[in-house]
Protein backbone atom coordinates (compact mmCIF):
# COMPACT_ATOMS: atom_id res chain seq x y z
CA UNK A 1 0.00 0.00 0.00
CA UNK A 2 1.29 3.52 -0.49
CA UNK A 3 2.46 5.26 2.28
CA UNK A 4 1.27 9.18 3.12
CA UNK A 5 4.42 10.09 0.18
CA UNK A 6 2.20 8.15 -2.59
CA UNK A 7 5.39 5.56 -2.87
CA UNK A 8 4.96 1.92 -1.47
CA UNK A 9 5.58 1.35 2.55
CA UNK A 10 8.13 -1.67 3.13
CA UNK A 11 5.32 -4.70 3.82
CA UNK A 12 2.91 -2.27 0.82
CA UNK A 13 6.31 -2.50 -1.62
CA UNK A 14 6.45 -6.59 -1.54
CA UNK A 15 2.57 -6.52 -2.52
CA UNK A 16 3.13 -4.15 -5.18
CA UNK A 17 6.08 -5.93 -6.47
CA UNK A 18 4.07 -9.21 -6.25
CA UNK A 19 1.23 -7.50 -8.40
CA UNK A 20 3.32 -6.11 -10.48
CA UNK A 21 4.56 -9.68 -11.20
CA UNK A 22 0.80 -10.99 -11.80
CA UNK A 23 0.23 -8.23 -14.05
CA UNK A 24 3.37 -9.06 -16.17
CA UNK A 25 2.32 -13.10 -16.57
CA UNK A 26 -1.64 -11.93 -17.38
CA UNK A 27 -0.33 -10.33 -20.52
CA UNK A 28 -2.05 -12.38 -23.64
CA UNK A 29 1.46 -11.43 -25.46
CA UNK A 30 3.54 -12.75 -22.84
CA UNK A 31 1.84 -16.13 -23.42
CA UNK A 32 4.19 -16.50 -26.71
CA UNK A 33 7.08 -16.14 -24.67
CA UNK A 34 8.86 -18.23 -22.12
CA UNK A 35 9.34 -15.52 -19.67
CA UNK A 36 9.35 -15.00 -15.80
CA UNK A 37 9.56 -11.45 -14.23
CA UNK A 38 11.10 -11.07 -10.45
CA UNK A 39 10.58 -7.11 -9.06
CA UNK A 40 13.99 -7.52 -7.12
CA UNK A 41 13.50 -4.54 -5.17
CA UNK A 42 12.99 -0.95 -5.39
CA UNK A 43 13.72 0.18 -8.85
CA UNK A 44 15.04 -3.29 -9.65
CA UNK A 45 13.60 -5.75 -12.08
CA UNK A 46 14.99 -9.37 -13.66
CA UNK A 47 13.33 -11.30 -16.55
CA UNK A 48 14.28 -14.36 -17.45
CA UNK A 49 13.50 -15.41 -21.13
CA UNK A 50 14.02 -18.50 -23.29
CA UNK A 51 15.21 -17.25 -26.47
CA UNK A 52 13.90 -20.46 -29.18
CA UNK A 53 14.88 -20.89 -32.78
CA UNK A 54 11.31 -19.83 -33.40
CA UNK A 55 12.47 -15.92 -32.43
CA UNK A 56 15.17 -16.31 -35.31
CA UNK A 57 15.83 -13.90 -37.90
CA UNK A 58 16.80 -15.19 -41.63
CA UNK A 59 20.38 -15.19 -40.49
CA UNK A 60 19.85 -17.54 -37.81
CA UNK A 61 20.10 -15.77 -34.36
CA UNK A 62 17.26 -13.87 -32.40
CA UNK A 63 15.70 -10.89 -34.24
CA UNK A 64 15.50 -7.80 -32.99
CA UNK A 65 11.97 -7.67 -31.48
CA UNK A 66 13.12 -10.07 -28.79
CA UNK A 67 15.79 -7.73 -27.72
CA UNK A 68 13.09 -4.87 -27.28
CA UNK A 69 10.88 -6.89 -25.52
CA UNK A 70 13.22 -7.96 -23.44
CA UNK A 71 14.71 -4.75 -22.29
CA UNK A 72 11.17 -2.60 -22.67
CA UNK A 73 9.64 -4.98 -20.23
CA UNK A 74 12.42 -5.30 -17.74
CA UNK A 75 13.29 -1.11 -17.85
CA UNK A 76 9.36 -0.52 -17.31
CA UNK A 77 8.96 -3.02 -14.93
CA UNK A 78 12.24 -1.57 -12.84
CA UNK A 79 10.10 1.86 -13.15
CA UNK A 80 6.82 1.02 -12.28
CA UNK A 81 7.65 -0.86 -9.08
CA UNK A 82 8.08 2.78 -7.71
CA UNK A 83 4.46 3.99 -8.94
CA UNK A 84 1.51 2.22 -6.89
CA UNK A 85 -1.11 4.19 -8.57
CA UNK A 86 -0.61 4.30 -12.35
CA UNK A 87 0.19 1.95 -15.01
CA UNK A 88 3.66 3.38 -16.87
CA UNK A 89 3.72 4.20 -20.80
CA UNK A 90 6.64 3.73 -22.54
CA UNK A 91 7.46 6.71 -24.44
CA UNK A 92 11.13 6.18 -26.00
CA UNK A 93 13.23 3.61 -25.98
CA UNK A 94 16.31 3.42 -27.13
CA UNK A 95 18.42 0.22 -28.01
CA UNK A 96 21.86 -1.22 -28.39
CA UNK A 97 23.00 -4.63 -29.89
CA UNK A 98 26.30 -6.07 -28.73
CA UNK A 99 26.06 -9.81 -29.56
CA UNK A 100 23.80 -12.11 -31.66
CA UNK A 101 21.89 -14.32 -29.38
CA UNK A 102 20.74 -17.93 -30.15
CA UNK A 103 18.85 -20.42 -28.20
CA UNK A 104 19.22 -20.28 -24.55
CA UNK A 105 18.03 -18.48 -21.30
CA UNK A 106 18.87 -14.52 -21.56
CA UNK A 107 18.24 -12.61 -18.61
CA UNK A 108 16.94 -8.66 -18.86
CA UNK A 109 18.09 -6.84 -15.55
CA UNK A 110 16.26 -3.45 -15.26
CA UNK A 111 17.23 -0.28 -13.21
CA UNK A 112 15.54 2.90 -12.66
CA UNK A 113 17.74 5.63 -12.94
CA UNK A 114 16.12 8.96 -12.31
CA UNK A 115 12.54 10.92 -12.04
CA UNK A 116 9.45 9.93 -9.63
CA UNK A 117 6.67 12.40 -11.04
CA UNK A 118 5.39 12.41 -14.01
CA UNK A 119 8.57 11.33 -16.32
CA UNK A 120 10.88 7.71 -15.07
CA UNK A 121 14.29 6.84 -17.11
CA UNK A 122 15.04 3.16 -16.33
CA UNK A 123 17.82 1.25 -18.44
CA UNK A 124 18.31 -2.62 -18.82
CA UNK A 125 20.78 -4.89 -20.12
CA UNK A 126 20.52 -8.50 -21.77
CA UNK A 127 22.76 -11.25 -20.19
CA UNK A 128 23.22 -14.27 -21.94
CA UNK A 129 23.50 -17.53 -20.23
CA UNK A 130 27.39 -18.17 -20.80
CA UNK A 131 27.30 -13.94 -19.17
CA UNK A 132 28.09 -12.00 -21.65
CA UNK A 133 26.26 -8.97 -22.03
CA UNK A 134 24.47 -9.19 -25.73
CA UNK A 135 22.66 -5.47 -25.45
CA UNK A 136 21.57 -2.91 -23.27
CA UNK A 137 18.91 0.02 -23.44
CA UNK A 138 17.63 3.13 -22.07
CA UNK A 139 13.93 3.66 -22.10
CA UNK A 140 11.59 7.10 -20.87
CA UNK A 141 8.39 5.88 -19.29
CA UNK A 142 5.43 8.31 -18.24
CA UNK A 143 2.76 8.07 -16.02
CA UNK A 144 -1.21 6.82 -17.95
CA UNK A 145 -4.19 7.44 -16.44
CA UNK A 146 -4.81 4.04 -15.91
CA UNK A 147 -5.05 2.75 -12.42
CA UNK A 148 -3.44 -0.42 -12.08
CA UNK A 149 -5.97 -1.62 -9.66
CA UNK A 150 -8.06 -1.21 -12.45
CA UNK A 151 -6.09 -4.06 -14.73
CA UNK A 152 -6.99 -7.55 -13.98
CA UNK A 153 -3.24 -8.64 -13.57
CA UNK A 154 -2.29 -6.62 -11.21
CA UNK A 155 -5.89 -6.75 -8.71
CA UNK A 156 -6.17 -11.12 -9.10
CA UNK A 157 -5.45 -11.98 -5.64
CA UNK A 158 -4.32 -8.99 -4.22
CA UNK A 159 -5.06 -6.60 -1.13
CA UNK A 160 -7.60 -4.02 -2.52
CA UNK A 161 -6.53 -0.39 -2.71
CA UNK A 162 -2.59 -1.00 -3.81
Amino acid sequence: MPGSDGFPSASGAQQHYRALERLYASAPVNAKFASSLNITGEGQSRLRFTVTPEDYHAAGAAHGTIYFKMLDDAAFYAANSLVTDRFLLTTSFNLFFSKPVRAGIVTAEGRWVSGRRRVFVAEARLVAEEGDEIGRGTGTFMRSRIALSSLPGYAADGPSGL
